[in-house]
């Protein structure tokens, strides 16, 4: 009997327990069941609680803290004297709220229904930051239209001849470069940490602009106050044509100034000679002939600048003398130049700036080289010593439709030389230095003439008229080269 009591007993205590647990178990179903369409408590974004609200509520409180005062923004930024303007609209700049609010709503929803119901009976506080995104394009295309605005070369300063030697000199200007890539970083930044910060006022960002200095400057220019050297050739006998050839290149020179270091090409300076330019024909040399043709001239040009140049202290990094010698300078002194063939070059190896002024007058082409005084203390010339001279043959050619005594030449004959030529230096009037310069060779021209072989006719016989001899060139003519 006492047996079976305590069988009933212990079923009975049974029975209850298990009513019991599964009492528990429906409850903990019913709890966490309620909270499947909300956030469980102690869920926050931000410092926001969104304990017990639905995703949408979520969303909706978290655009109106968060959202919507941050869409609202403006970045200034302020240029010289200009302020450029961009909202985060064109920026698509927000928060990933509603990516953070689904992620505040997953919280604990696929754990066991012990865990669940743990978290919702007894909370613990969990916060999810926001995380904002952008697009940088716009920006970008903004900080390239104010570069745009914003750079700005610098301009050198100037210098103009005002007559007897005097300059003027126009000052230089700075220029401006925006600093893209600072600018660009400078805006990001603050755009990133304002949207940790949860800062809603606009940014003010200051363009970074820096200035470009000029690479000639009026003190520069200013060291340009003395001539140091002049230079001048005849050109008295020259038809028209071969004066304008001169005039015209002489032009295209003259007010060039050369930086120290700087390159001057005289036929990158001069440039084509072509008729559509204004040159015209005159005497050239054509292997080893004169003959007429486009810019006649203006080898005199390149030679009254050569040793103008040189008698300023500054040699030539390019030159060739011409293949026959010129009347108007000495053996060994000239510079020819052939457009795209020959050139005549030189570096301003001096310390100082020099300007080049040159001008025709009276029957001459002159060019003068002007630079810092403190060069006076010291000048320079050319002499040129012949050491060789070579005869040019004669061939003569019997003609018998010429009378005897007759003469014409058909190729006129050079005599050759071989020359040094030295750069003399002066100090204070006193020769200190001899420096050879040049080795040059003008080869002879052989010449040819035609003499005539018939006979005179007898005075009682009409004498007829001779043949004209053809005219040779002139001593104008045999020098001008192009």
């Amino acid at each position: 009997m006492k047996k079976k009591y305590i069988l009933i007993t212990l079923v009975s205590a049974l029975v209850i327990a298990g009513g019991a647990a599964g009492a528990g178990i429906l409850h903990m179903q019913n709890a966490t069941k309620a909270y499947d369409n909300i956030i469980y408590p102690g869920v926050a974004i931000e410092d926001l609680d969104l304990s017990g609200k639905t995703k949408d509520e979520a969303v909706k409180l978290i655009t109106e803290k968060y959202g919507e005062p941050m869409s609202k923004k403006k970045i200034n930024i302020n240029g010289t004297g200009k302020t450029y303007t961009i909202d985060y609209s064109k920026l698509n700049a927000k928060y990933n709220i509603e990516e953070t609010v689904e992620e505040a709503f997953n919280y604990g929803k696929t754990n066991g229904i012990f865990e669940r119901y743990k978290l919702i009976k007894s909370p613990v506080s969990k916060q999810f930051k926001l995380k904002s995104n952008y697009d940088s394009e716009p920006l970008k295309e903004l900080i390239a239209g104010i570069q745009k605005e914003t750079d700005k070369a610098p301009v050198n300063a100037s210098l103009t001849m005002a007559g007897s030697g005097k300059f003027s000199i126009t000052p230089e200007k700075l220029g401006a470069k925006l600093n893209t890539e600072k600018l660009e970083r400078d805006i990001i930044d603050k755009i990133e940490q304002d949207f940790i910060n949860h800062v809603t006022s606009d940014i003010e960002v200051q363009a970074p602009i820096d200035d470009i200095q000029a690479t000639v400057t009026s003190e520069v220019l200013s060291k340009v106050n003395t001539k140091i050297s002049s230079f001048s050739t005849s050109f008295s006998g020259s038809n028209a044509n071969r004066i304008s050839n001169i005039a015209l290149a002489t032009k295209s020179v003259s007010g060039k100034l050369l930086m120290p270091g700087e390159n001057f090409s005289f036929n990158e300076v001069v440039g084509r000679r072509t008729a559509e330019r204004g040159y015209k024909e005159a005497g050239v040399i054509i292997n080893n002939q004169l003959e007429s043709g486009i810019g006649g001239g203006i080898c005199q040009v390149s030679t009254t600048l050569y040793n103008a140049v040189i008698r300023a202290n500054i040699n030539s990094t390019e030159r060739q003398h011409h293949s026959l010698p010129s009347s108007y300078v000495g053996l060994g002194m000239d510079a020819t130049v052939d457009y795209g063939n020959i050139d005549y070059k030189f570096t301003n190896t001096l310390q100082y700036p020099v300007f080049i002024e040159g001008y025709v007058g009276g029957n001459k082409v002159t060019f003068n080289i002007y630079s810092d005084k403190s060069l006076t203390n010291r000048t320079y010339d050319l002499v040129s010593e012949t050491y060789d001279t070579i005869q040019p043959n004669i061939q003569y050619i019997d003609d018998a439709n010429m009378y005897e005594g007759q003469t014409e030449i058909v190729k006129k004959a050079y005599v050759g030389y071989k020359v040094r030529v030295y750069k003399i230096t002066y100090e204070n009037g006193k020769m200190i230095s001899k420096e050879k310069i040049s080795d040059d060779t003008y080869k002879k021209i052989d010449g040819v003439i035609k003499r005539g072989t018939k006979k005179k006719p007898s005075e009682a016989e009409p004498t007829p008229a001779p043949a004209s001899p053809a005219p040779s060139a002139s001593p104008e003519t045999t020098v001008t080269q192009q």
